[in-house]
């Protein structure tokens, strides 16, 4: 699969060089505990197109994090539910693309958790227990809003 990411520090990086990256970091202190967090964002441009960024974040819990993200761009979703329902199929995309590799890999049993840009505040709420069952089901841990910053904050900072 041709799946291209972003990182601030190592620039434009293949799924591969992604996985690499996020390895070397728990590598360099693997006592440590980690979450390995996926999320997507998007945001409408012009009604023409919408913008989707998925971001993959390995947190060091307490002592920082590095993330990457991947920016695709579609044609125009005027339904707000089906925008949530892409998003969450992207983070899902690429958390089974992640795993699938961590379970040949030294680190297996990484905490992973699924951010989703839906709260109980606002048009998405009743858009959660859909969504989150759809990451459940799939055997993640969910995340909603205001404990989902890997879409809501580092995502997001890319949809513009």
């Amino acid at each position: 699969m041709n799946m291209c990411f972003h990182s601030p520090s190592r620039g434009n990086l293949t799924l591969d060089e992604t996985y690499a990256e996020i390895m070397a970091y728990i590598a360099e202190n693997p006592k440590e505990q980690y979450k390995l967090i996926f999320g997507t964002d998007s945001h409408p441009h012009h009604r023409r197109e919408v913008c989707f960024v998925t971001a993959i974040i390995i947190h060091r819990v307490g002592k920082g994090a590095r993330y990457f993200y991947r920016r695709q761009r579609h044609n125009y979703m005027s339904s707000l539910r089906q925008r949530i329902y892409y998003e969450t199929y992207l983070s899902l995309e690429v958390a089974t693309l992640v795993t699938a590799k961590l379970a040949k890999g030294v680190y297996p049993r990484l905490n992973i958790e699924i951010h989703l840009d839906v709260g109980e505040k606002g048009d998405t709420k009743e858009l959660i227990r859909e969504v989150v069952g759809m990451v459940i089901g799939s055997g993640f841990q969910a995340c909603i809003k205001p404990d989902s910053y890997g879409a809501t904050k580092v995502a997001d900072k890319y949809t513009k």
